[in-house]
């Protein structure tokens, strides 16, 4: 049976340290599956222009973030890469049309390498990354994804990672701000639950047209990068997906953990 894919939302990157719901979700999550030979991931963190498919055989780690715990820094995952794997995604990527390029040596980001670290700790998969392009739309990621949908039945395991809100001067402004403070759950609530409504029920159209359809859409996602690794996802899985929401919880009452699994 083939593989699910995945859309984590991966948090920030002491969601390694601390205790709660999304990180227990994350520590939990390769039980519903068949362990993969291998994982290919798409990070909100990782932006080229186009599509890019990174080679490197062992990647390092890239600490892309500032101000937080010490212990962060000096984490490693050492999970090998596979140029092999990495070879037939640039494969498929042309014949889809979709003029990949090939990058040598980039090691994990945070969007990549927390939540494997809590997902698959003993760092033994080998994974593969693969870029989005901020500046491409929803129905362009899913056209990457569906490039890949492939892989699944040859057990690689297919993840976007990003985020399901992801606005930050907002999650830091809501204690200063009384109207931000007010109105902040709200959007997060008409956000997700349009987006699990769209989702379960298939709506590919509403979902590539997300921007003018969902509902405080700018107030949750003021640029699209962190929501690019869903329709990923979501594109991997095939034509007829069948999408459920596997985890959703929230920190402060903005910032929302929702992780969907595709089948």
């Amino acid at each position: 049976m083939p593989l699910p894919t995945l859309f984590i939302s991966h948090g920030a990157p002491n969601l390694v340290l601390g205790s709660s719901p999304a990180r227990t979700f994350l520590e939990t999550l390769s039980e519903q599956f068949e362990r993969p030979r291998a994982i290919v991931i798409a990070s909100a963190h990782f932006e080229t222009s186009g599509v890019s498919v990174v080679a490197d055989p062992a990647p390092d780690m890239i600490y892309d973030f500032r101000g937080f715990e010490e212990e962060l820094y000096r984490m490693r995952y050492p999970a090998p890469g596979d140029p092999v794997l990495a070879g037939d995604i640039l494969e498929l990527l042309s014949r889809a049309e979709l003029n990949p390029k090939q990058v040598e040596t980039r090691g994990f980001d945070h969007g990549s390498w927390s939540p494997l670290m809590l997902a698959f700790p003993d760092a033994q998969i080998p994974v593969v990354q693969v870029s989005i392009d901020p500046e491409r739309d929803a129905a362009w990621h899913m056209a990457v994804g569906a490039a890949l949908a492939q892989l699944r039945s040859d057990n690689v395991l297919v993840i976007g990672s990003g985020h399901i809100t992801h606005n930050l001067r907002a999650f830091f402004m809501r204690c200063k701000d009384a109207e931000l403070d007010q109105n902040i759950g709200p959007w997060v609530d008409s956000f997700t639950n349009w987006f699990e409504q769209a989702l379960t029920t298939g709506d590919r159209d509403a979902l590539s047209d997300w921007q003018r359809r969902a509902p405080f859409a700018s107030e949750n996602h003021p640029t699209p990068e962190h929501l690019m690794p869903l329709f990923f996802a979501l594109g991997a899985a095939g034509t007829n997906a069948e999408a459920r929401r596997v985890h959703a919880s929230r920190q402060m009452g903005f910032f929302a953990y929702d992780s969907y699994m595709f089948h």
